[in-house]
């Protein structure tokens, strides 16, 4: 049954005597247009692993499940997480986990679905309220995943894959340009979901990648944070807690950079450069 119409996803949920909860950010999709160009910007082929986040009620699990790829469904909703059993295929290829994600024990539970050298994709509709902590969970899996796609609000995905110099570049911007690429895909309008939100979404893509080694990631996160606290003021203003304003200033022109540079526009090179800079002295 494609519950990406309306019709039978209402039907579905009167089934059920399920009503979107708000507290769980339950907006469930009904445009089957858009669940294609999710498949799309995930670069999902057959034999993928998905770790999907929030499936609801499954109208892109049954599509992931038709492309061949093995789904690992985690949902924090009891009812509908059981409801997802109708989905399970002849090879079994649906896993359901009813669980909340940012206490779900990924690296002991994932390792067992994939194959050597293998890392899973995820996929998710992200609750609005929970979209940062669920991001710095996952950014730094690398050896896990090789992709995270997501749906979260437009004006979050613009500032997290924002770019230097923009209003929307801050220090989660930094915080996931070091453990991936992000690439912002499409805007999703509102009017594409049941219940409709406040707000239009978008769809985001972030390839991870292996950050520095030789990066003292704490200290590091230290730094970017404190850097942006004040993104208007120089960054020899906004790190003067951590560091000498004069010290500051000289390593940004040994660097190539202005000693009146703020935060905003220096890159996560620059930052990884400059961080290393201060380090050593």
């Amino acid at each position: 049954m494609p519950l990406y119409k309306p019709q039978e996803l209402f039907a579905f949920l009167n089934s059920l005597g399920i009503r979107p909860k708000k507290g769980l950010s339950q907006n469930f999709l009904i445009d089957g247009n858009i669940l294609q160009k999710i498949i799309s910007a995930a670069e999902v082929s057959q034999e993928d692993v998905i770790l999907e986040i929030g499936p609801g009620p499954g109208a892109l699990t049954e599509c992931l499940l038709e492309q061949g790829c093995r789904v690992i469904a985690v949902e924090k909703d009891l009812q509908l997480g059981q409801a997802l059993e109708r989905l399970q295929t002849p090879l079994n290829t649906l896993s359901i986990y009813c669980e909340d994600i940012l206490q779900f024990p990924l690296e002991q539970v994932l390792p067992a679905y994939l194959k050597a050298g293998q890392k899973a994709k995820v996929i998710a509709n992200l609750p609005y309220q929970l979209t940062t902590s669920i991001l710095a969970r996952l950014a730094p899996l690398n050896h896990l995943f090789s992709s995270i796609t997501v749906m979260v609000q437009e004006e979050v995905a613009r500032r997290f894959t924002g770019s230097p110099g923009s209003r929307e570049y801050g220090s989660f911007t930094v915080f996931l340009n070091f453990f991936s690429d992000p690439v912002f895909s499409f805007k999703v309008s509102r009017k594409c979901f049941f219940p409709i939100p406040n707000v239009d979404s978008a769809v985001m893509t972030l390839r991870l990648k292996k950050p520095p080694a030789d990066i003292d990631q704490e200290q590091f996160f230290t730094l970017t944070r404190k850097a942006f606290e004040q993104r208007r003021k120089m960054l020899k203003s906004t790190l003067r807690e951590l560091y000498d304003p004069a010290f500051v200033s000289e390593e940004l022109i040994k660097l190539g950079l202005s000693p009146l540079a703020r935060p905003e526009e220096l890159s996560v090179e620059n930052f990884i450069e400059l961080f290393k800079s201060l380090q050593k002295v």
